[in-house]
């Protein structure tokens, strides 16, 4: 994933990869994981791929897409349009993401202005639920925001209450299992009723992050691959994956 400020930041956000991945005790990959070949591909974007050409990255495969929508309420990926409404005239699911900063706002006021700048849903069979991207911290070196485990759960709760509030489904939530497990204290409070979205650039997704016995999506690449951006799986068929949109 991706926060869209300067490049100064941008550097910053390739540290932080870097320093991930040899976290996640993998190396990036440059294609999909052969136990996991059968599976829809897919991708996620945010400014830094630009305008995106939909139609080729159809042709390499791509059958489902993350954009970035917003970061806190202060930022809206200006690309957005193009790579949203791209990939569903291209033929892609598509769903939007949020870049979250629990140090910024609240979960609820954060939410809000992610529904309002693209992250709705609607029940078509080609919109995926919204996503909130919640991680390592690229600004500073407070790794949960400064949050205690129990308030960073609450703040998880407010967005999450918020989303499904606004659009009648709860977020998908990507994370790693060594961010999530430090900074929730392993809670299990989510694993229940949001679908994981897990990142781990190895040849599997390895251990889950606390609470979840399966991943609905898979980052496993970190933007070495064929497609634009980085690299996903769906953990299902192409059918399971029109019907987990439609909700």
């Amino acid at each position: 994933m991706a926060c869209d400020r300067t490049s100064t930041l941008r550097r910053l956000r390739a540290l932080a990869v870097s320093l991930a991945t040899l976290t996640f005790g993998g190396t990036a990959l440059a294609g999909v994981p052969v136990s996991a070949a059968d599976k829809p591909k897919g991708h996620d974007v945010s400014s830094h791929q630009k305008n995106v050409n939909w139609p080729a990255a159809h042709d390499k495969g791509a059958r489902f897409v993350y954009v970035k929508a917003t970061e806190a309420t202060s930022y809206r990926n200006p690309y957005f349009g193009q790579q949203y409404d791209g990939a569903r005239d291209a033929g892609l699911v598509r769903g939007a993401y949020h870049f979250a900063l629990p140090d910024r706002s609240s979960g609820s006021a954060q939410a809000a202005y992610f529904v309002r700048n693209g992250g709705d849903w609607r029940a078509d069979g080609w919109t995926l639920p919204p996503a909130l991207d919640i991680e390592h911290n690229p600004y500073n070196s407070k790794n949960c925001y400064g949050l205690s485990a129990s308030r960073m759960v609450a703040w998880i709760r407010s967005f999450s209450d918020e989303v499904d509030r606004l659009t009648g489904r709860r977020p998908v939530i990507y994370t790693t299992t060594n961010w999530w497990n430090e900074c929730t204290g392993a809670s299990r409070a989510f694993a229940s009723d949001h679908a994981l979205w897990v990142a781990r650039y190895s040849s599997s997704p390895g251990t889950l992050p606390a609470g979840w016995g399966y991943w609905t999506f898979w980052q496993y690449d970190n933007g070495r691959g064929s497609l634009p951006g980085d690299q996903n799986l769906f953990n299902g068929s192409m059918a399971q994956l029109r019907k987990f949109a439609q909700g």
